[in-house]
């Protein structure tokens, strides 16, 4: 099985990509810089969609710059393409081979933005089509479901960031990543295949729903994939705020709900939904470092209790992808080629 083993590499893939592409990083980031752009574009499918979401995050709140999620389509399907002339425009691909997005990339180029491709192959389209590449040196990703990938792509953006803004603090705690990671994968990695008997628990459920908020609301979607992609059950991903408009009306008795709940901005916010939830006698799964938000925990999933919350989604997804590994296994699904689904996907 060559997901569990992409789960547990992940640690070396990132410290690998910390050592070898901090100096194309800060290339990109002294481009950055010249080209001032106004605004970021990101132009993402799939998983690379919610390595998009944490980049809204982190270059909005370290970089000051808003960042706008791609219209593919209009750049494809009605050959209508915006202006991105004063754009940075990034385009994130594991294969690096989605059409589309270097549809995104090429027009955006043509207008005079600066591109910036994110791929794990560096001879791909998207990175030969972009201005600059970031290799994430993630190695071959031979399991269907993207683990290693997702992550290296979080930190790849981390790079980014923590490059353009050159804060020395970031940087520092951008460096404690690979430990991070390992630190979070202790409670898992000594059994992959056996999982704990808590996993058991959920083998039978039939709908979920993950929440977060802020750099975590990435986190919830992404969990929220692995799970529909290994198990086969449906689940709907939502920030804590727009699940009290409405969503908040399906909880009943039983109901499964995965909170990403670290310690930081976000979390008085979701120490109040986890009350909420538990009055309603919702089943609480819940990843955090902040032991409160446990009280009404079915069960823990801890993060390392000085990770700061902007790197958090890093580690957090980490427990997800876990969980939605056990889970298929107990329920007698194949991990690794996933039913109806290829590893590359191309979209026009």
């Amino acid at each position: 099985m060559y997901l569990d083993q992409e789960i547990a590499e992940q640690p070396v893939v990132l410290q690998r990509l910390l050592s070898e592409e901090s100096a194309t990083a800060r290339q990109i980031a002294a481009a950055i810089r010249d080209f001032d752009p106004a605004f970021i574009c990101i132009a993402a499918r799939g998983t690379s969609d919610n390595a998009a979401r944490y980049a809204q995050y982190l270059f909005g709140a370290q970089a000051r710059l808003p960042v706008a999620l791609a219209t593919p389509s209009l750049h494809t399907l009605y050959q209508m393409p915006p202006n991105l002339a004063r754009a940075l425009v990034i385009g994130i691909s594991q294969s690096g081979r989605g059409e589309d997005i270097g549809q995104v990339l090429a027009d955006a180029r043509e207008q005079g933005a600066l591109t910036v491709g994110i791929t794990n192959d560096a001879q791909s389209p998207i990175a030969q089509t972009a201005a600059y590449h970031l290799p994430l040196l993630a190695g071959p990703e031979l399991s269907v479901a993207a683990t290693k990938t997702y992550t290296a792509q979080l930190a790849a953006i981390a790079m980014l960031v923590t490059a353009l803004v050159d804060d020395d603090e970031l940087r520092a705690a951008l460096a404690r990543l690979p430990g991070y990671v390992a630190q979070t994968l202790t409670e898992h990695i000594a059994s992959p295949l056996a999982g704990p008997l808590w996993v058991e628990r959920y083998r039978y459920m039939d709908a979920f729903a993950t929440i977060g908020r802020g750099y975590n609301y990435a986190t919830a979607f992404e969990i929220n994939l692995k799970i529909k992609e290994l198990c086969y059950i449906a689940g709907e991903s939502y920030s804590e705020a727009d699940f009290r408009h409405g969503p908040i009306a399906v909880i009943d008795r039983g109901f499964p709900v995965i909170v990403i709940a670290p310690a930081g901005k976000t979390l008085p916010a979701l120490l109040d939904l986890l009350g909420q939830l538990h009055d309603k006698g919702a089943e609480l799964l819940v990843i955090s470092n902040e032991e409160a938000t446990f009280a009404h925990a079915q069960h823990a999933m801890r993060l390392p209790a000085d990770m700061p919350e902007w790197l958090t989604p890093i580690a957090a997804v980490v427990h997800g992808q876990v969980f939605a590994m056990r889970l298929a296994l107990v329920k007698g699904h194949e991990v690794d080629r996933p039913r109806g689904l290829t590893k590359v996907t191309v979209t026009r």
